[in-house]
């Protein structure tokens, strides 16, 4: 076996980040580039332009509004103080639809060298512009593609992002972005500085040793292992994932014994001899050593052992007929994205929102779209209660409705929901599911959706151990005593509210999830 990818629980928000902009500004020319559909409910302005510029986060386009024919929108930018744009709807290509032209008028500019970076998009085409010059600009779009194009655009109005860096902050952006996933010490130092300045996370040193000497007879069924990678390529994914769910694990796997009494790790993520990510059980001494000698990007590993009464509970025939039951299957990439998002607006940091999530979606279905097809479409349709649309189709159909593609990306995955290649599970739902299945939920199990968790939302449990004085002798040995046993790596792992919650029914649902502190709701 390969050693464990933990990539497998990053959450689109590396890709949005990265595709999305470098797709937008390098690989889509002016007009005619890529079909994009962004599907605003109204024409009003989404929020304040961030001031902080020059980091990793000046990657993401801010919506500022769409643009009609029946009103001039106004906003600010980052480099004009005074911005308005209007549609004027002309045929001057004799096309059968006709063409339009954007006017941007654009005043007030803050320095003679600043510009200001902005991305225009319609259901069927994107394209790009930047402005450092005071006067009215114009964006000509030659012919609309067909009828729905021309009628929504009349309605609805182009879509406008402004790029709050402008040019050459984004570009500085870009080189911040990255160290993040070199395996570098550079690397590992960029992610560090990422965590503490978006998330407040500290990053003690611990005293060596920073590997465990473990006895494994003190290690039980259920007990969960929380995953923390700090540099290189799944180390970069993992610090962006962090960064929008709150999490401060990026992977996970739970500990089983057998019937003979031998330890296991059940896994999804695992990347075997054929590079796929799947679901897979491995001897503890086997996943133990790759760990420590196949994993090069610096990880940090926490056991966080079950409470008596819970492990009394687990019922470990029931677990292993679920894991054996999900071996071999793919990792969940249907459904990752959607344990992060349960609220409309409440789960995105600022700049990111639904807008640009339907932008970077798009992006990386006309780049890859039988990676697309695996990672949202059909966790969409199954939203809608359809079969087989495309990226575009589901968001017709959704605005045909009268819902919104904000609205669709909230609706609650379902544990029982069946996609073409098995049920999906990524590396926290398969435990959620497993302590399903073992009773540790007990009567409220159906109205638990393992697959809404986070990795956060597993640790924050009330399920494991409270009292440090039953933790075994080699947890944290010479380390201040915390309530887990981390077992590897250089610095203290911190778990904010860590077996705080007690379960509910249709727990992490509606949860808003906004750094730096992610606060929840009671009984989201």
């Amino acid at each position: 076996m390969a050693p464990s990818s933990p990539s497998a629980c990053l959450l689109q928000t590396t890709h949005l980040r990265t595709f999305l902009i470098i797709s937008l500004l390098v690989f889509v020319p002016p007009i005619h580039a890529l079909k994009l559909p962004i599907w605003p409910r109204d024409r009003q302005l989404s929020r304040p332009i961030l001031n902080s510029l020059h980091s990793a986060v000046d990657l993401l386009p801010t919506f500022v509004g769409s643009v009609s024919s029946n009103e001039t929108v106004e906003w600010t930018g980052t480099c004009f103080y005074k911005t308005s744009a209007w549609m004027e709807f002309n045929n001057k290509s004799g096309s059968e639809f006709g063409g339009g032209t954007l006017h941007i008028k654009v005043s007030n500019a803050h320095s003679w060298k600043c510009m200001d970076l902005y991305v225009f998009a319609t259901p069927y085409q994107v394209t790009w512009d930047y402005y450092f010059l005071s006067r009215e600009h114009t964006v000509q779009f030659d012919a609309w593609e067909e009828k729905a194009e021309f009628e929504y655009v009349k309605n609805e109005g182009v879509s406008v992002f402004l790029m709050h860096a402008g040019m050459r902050g984004t570009l500085e952006a870009l080189w911040d972005v990255f160290p993040l996933f070199t395996n570098t010490e550079w690397g590992e130092n960029a992610n560090l500085g990422f965590l503490k300045k978006h998330m407040g996370a500290s990053f003690q040193t611990r005293p060596q040793p920073w590997v465990t000497n473990i006895s494994v007879d003190d290690i039980h069924s259920g007990d969960f292992l929380a995953i923390s990678k700090i540099r290189g390529r799944w180390g970069g994914f993992e610090t962006l994932e962090k960064w929008v769910t709150g999490s401060y694990a990026g992977h996970s796997a739970v500990c089983l014994r057998d019937s003979e009494g031998k330890l296991w790790v059940g896994e999804s993520g695992h990347r075997n001899e054929k590079g796929e990510d799947v679901i897979v059980t491995l001897p503890w001494d086997e996943w133990w050593d790759d760990a420590l000698t196949q994993d090069d990007s610096n990880s940090h590993i926490a056991l966080l052992p079950l409470h008596p009464h819970l492990r009394a509970k687990f019922n470990e025939t029931a677990a292993w007929e679920y894991a054996r039951s999900m071996e071999g299957k793919p990792y969940g990439y249907h459904n990752m994205i959607f344990s992060w998002i349960d609220a409309l607006d409440e789960n995105y940091p600022p700049p990111l929102d639904a807008h640009v999530v339907a932008a970077g979606m798009t992006v990386w279905n006309q780049m890859w779209p039988a990676y697309a097809a695996n990672l949202w479409n059909e966790a969409l349709n199954k939203r809608l209660g359809t079969q087989n649309l495309s990226l575009p189709e589901i968001l017709i159909e959704t605005e045909t409705r009268g819902s919104s593609f904000a609205e669709l990306l909230t609706i609650p995955e379902q544990d029982d929901w069946v996609y073409t290649d098995g049920k999906s599970t990524s590396c926290v739902a398969f435990i959620l599911e497993m302590y399903k299945e073992a009773g540790l939920f007990g009567p409220i199990a159906s109205s638990i959706q393992g697959t809404e968790f986070t990795i956060k939302d597993a640790y924050t449990l009330s399920f494991f151990e409270n009292d440090s004085s039953r933790l075994p002798k080699w947890c944290n040995d010479g380390d201040i005593v915390q309530p887990y046993c981390q077992i590897k790596g250089k610095y203290r792992m911190e778990l904010p509210e860590y077996n705080t919650l007690d379960p509910y029914s249709h727990m992490n649902e509606k949860c808003p999830s906004l750094p730096p502190k992610y606060s929840r709701s009671a009984n989201c």
